[in-house]
């Protein structure tokens, strides 16, 4: 007759207390170790600015005893408002001229590939050329026409800038696309126009979005090219920031940059809240 092997119970207590103990994983631990330290080091001077924006010095410094908007206030006034309004225009301006070049460029390459690599490299030469040189020549085209200081002078220099970043996300929008889309237009009667209008936008128009907030992005922090292209008529409010902190520290740059950070933070949680909604919605 055959016997079962029995277990005694303060035996059976030790192994369960070994099977459901958990484990630490060092590897996990110092993974989020580095991320918070990593964390911490990018997000620091930028939480600094917070509290600066509300002391009441005329001078940067932290609150003492009482917050005051009166920073943000000056924001409201002739100077910076004027600021922020050109940086605004040319902002838009240049994401509207440079997704219109964008989407035409990358609709040709698109349908004539043979000259891809070699117009596209032409187009993205201002993201290898040092943004110093790229200045100075826009400087000297600048003066040479009589642009200096002129808000076209300045927004073509932003447009220089920013084209190669609206093309990128152009061109990654294109390489998705199928070129028998455009064929079977074609072949079906529908003109250049309603080609373009009715298959290839609807199709891009992603692409299109991110060209335009690539391209606004790029105007509205671009401080290199404005220094060179610019004087008293057109000060951007990169350049108004420069010119506070380079001759008198002017505390209201903390103000205007918590704003920016404010907007900054808006974006991203709207974002990420469209898509949370959109991963959950059913498939149609």
């Amino acid at each position: 007759m055959n016997t079962v092997p029995t277990v005694s119970q303060p035996a059976a207590q030790k192994n369960a207390a070994k099977r459901f103990t958990p484990r630490i994983d060092i590897a996990r631990l110092l993974s989020f170790a580095g991320l918070l330290l990593a964390a911490g080091f990018l997000l620091l001077p930028i939480l600094v600015i917070v509290p600066l924006s509300f002391g009441d010095q005329r001078y940067l410094a932290f609150p003492e005893g009482t917050w005051s908007f009166r920073h943000y206030l000056e924001l409201l006034n002739g100077a910076w408002l004027s600021s922020i309004l050109q940086s605004l225009g040319l902002a838009v301006a240049v994401g509207l001229v440079s997704t219109a070049l964008a989407f035409l460029f990358a609709t040709g390459i698109w349908l004539e590939p043979r000259y891809r690599v070699a117009l596209t490299g032409v187009v993205l030469l201002p993201m290898i050329v040092p943004q110093v040189v790229s200045a100075m020549s826009i400087y000297y085209l600048g003066a040479k026409v009589q642009q200096l200081d002129t808000l076209n002078g300045v927004g073509f220099g932003h447009l220089m800038m920013a084209l190669p970043y609206s093309l990128i996300a152009m061109l990654v929008a294109y390489s998705r696309l199928d070129t028998s889309l455009y064929k079977a237009s074609r072949s079906l009667g529908a003109g250049l126009w309603m080609t373009i209008r009715q298959v290839l936008m609807p199709n891009v128009k992603v692409g299109m979005a991110g060209s335009f907030f690539m391209a606004f992005i790029m105007s509205w922090e671009e401080v290199v090219v404005t220094l060179f292209t610019s004087g008293l008529n057109v000060i951007t409010l990169p350049k108004r920031i420069w010119d506070g902190l380079r001759y008198n520290l002017d505390p209201a740059i903390a103000a205007v940059s918590t704003v920016m950070i404010f907007i900054t933070l808006v974006v991203l949680l709207v974002r990420m809240y469209r898509h949370d909604k959109n991963a959950d919605s059913p498939a149609r």
